[in-house]
């Protein structure tokens, strides 16, 4: 059979090659170390998964709209309104399957063939694969690690062209925890009104910021033409597996994701919704204490790493991933990149790790900490035992 040439564009996500793996020697009886998996360790709320076994009890397992139930949909705005300050209404909110699906219907929305969108590198690793499925053409900004893997909109700005049509952010961002400050955000929605592209913000992990800093959402804004927040319940409640995402913005952009949508997977799943509904309206404890523990975790994983030789770590500033630097380590020891590094660790030592180079960078790996500090205490050990035995034995060989 003849394959598309579309779907060539694309690979398997790496992540989930990581997980694989992973799950496929502890199935044999392995104890490996995860560190892959971009997935809290903690159980979905009690309130919410009552709310679910209601809504089973109460018949609730009809089709419901394609772009979500009302009443999640007004949960949606008002939630982000007590906590961002926007004044979204419910015409301007779209439910999806998880926010990677609301990733994908609007660059397949907006996108033609030979369209360029701006990516940050380090990008999460699904953006560059959505953007070669449109016929995008990826343009990367580098960042420096040095500068903590700022995005700046005045770098931004000199990648601009006539066929500029968006630029993508994820704030704070997978892989490497960075956060866009306010002002800068700001700096990148003026640049999208000037140049007339779409700025699509990530807020997949804005919950999750570290050192008392605030609560931020461009849709605090009053644009809605260049604008478009993209957000999930996954991560801020501990529901991957419950696949509900949503957008915010223009109702001509969500309507062509509607009609989009409407051929795909039609409406999110109907129990899950009002799941979602009492995650939103209900107490944000549980929030609140994922984000003292991941800060608390972060803290050890950033010096138990910057305790390995050959190995430095910038500090995250939100979510839950570092993006530790092993170039010294791969110049040592003669590995080819972090793929390979990444290989090495997993068959050797037993710990599951990304490789930068699903991210766009070479020398880097994403750890992610959301596990106990008891397996991140093991993985270091494991990290720095591997290490230091690979170094001498490559640097003897030579």
């Amino acid at each position: 059979m003849q394959l598309s040439e579309r779907i060539s564009r694309i690979s398997v996500s790496p992540t989930l090659a990581v997980v694989q793996a992973a799950d496929k020697l502890k199935a044999s009886g392995v104890d490996v170390v995860d560190f892959g998996a971009g997935e809290p360790d903690f159980p979905t709320p009690e309130r919410i998964k009552q709310a679910a076994i209601e809504a089973l009890r109460q018949n609730f397992t009809k089709y419901t709209p394609t772009g979500g139930i009302r009443e999640l949909r007004e949960a949606i705005v008002q939630r982000h309104a007590k906590d961002f300050g926007s004044n979204y209404n419910v015409e301007e909110c779209l439910v999806t399957v998880g926010g990677k699906q609301a990733i994908f219907e609007a660059v397949a929305s907006v996108i033609n063939h030979g369209d360029e969108v701006i990516l940050p590198v380090p990008y999460w690793v699904s953006f560059i694969d959505i953007v070669n499925y449109s016929g995008g053409k990826p343009v990367l900004l580098e960042t420096q690690e040095r500068e903590n893997f700022a995005v700046r909109a005045d770098a931004v700005e000199k990648l601009i062209t006539r066929r500029t049509r968006l630029l993508i952010v994820n704030s704070p961002s997978n892989p490497t925890g960075a956060v866009i400050p306010p002002e800068e955000m700001q700096k990148l929605l003026a640049l999208a009104v000037r140049h007339g592209f779409l700025l699509m913000s990530d807020e997949c992990y804005c919950h999750f910021l570290y050192d008392g800093r605030p609560l931020y959402s461009l849709g605090s804004s009053k644009n809605r033409e260049n604008l478009l927040i993209v957000g999930s319940l996954s991560k801020t409640y501990a529901m991957t597996g419950w696949r509900v995402g949503y957008a915010l913005g223009a109702p001509s952009l969500l309507g062509s994701m509607l009609k989009l949508q409407s051929h795909s997977t039609s409406n999110p799943t109907s129990i899950a919704q009002k799941a979602a509904v009492e995650a939103l309206s209900g107490p944000q404890d549980s929030v609140k204490e994922m984000l003292a523990e991941y800060a608390r975790r972060r803290d050890r994983i950033v010096a138990g790493l910057g305790a390995i030789s050959g190995v430095r770590c910038a500090v995250p500033e939100g979510a839950f991933y570092v993006y530790p630097n092993f170039g010294k380590v791969l110049e040592k020891s003669g590995l080819a990149d972090s793929t390979e590094l990444a290989r090495r660790l997993l068959d050797e030592a037993r710990v599951a790790l990304v490789p930068g180079l699903a991210f766009g960078t070479r020398e880097h790996v994403r750890i992610s900490y959301a596990t106990s500090q008891e397996r991140i205490d093991e993985g270091l050990r494991r990290l720095s035992q591997f290490v230091s035995r690979l170094v001498p034995a490559y640097a003897q060989a030579r």
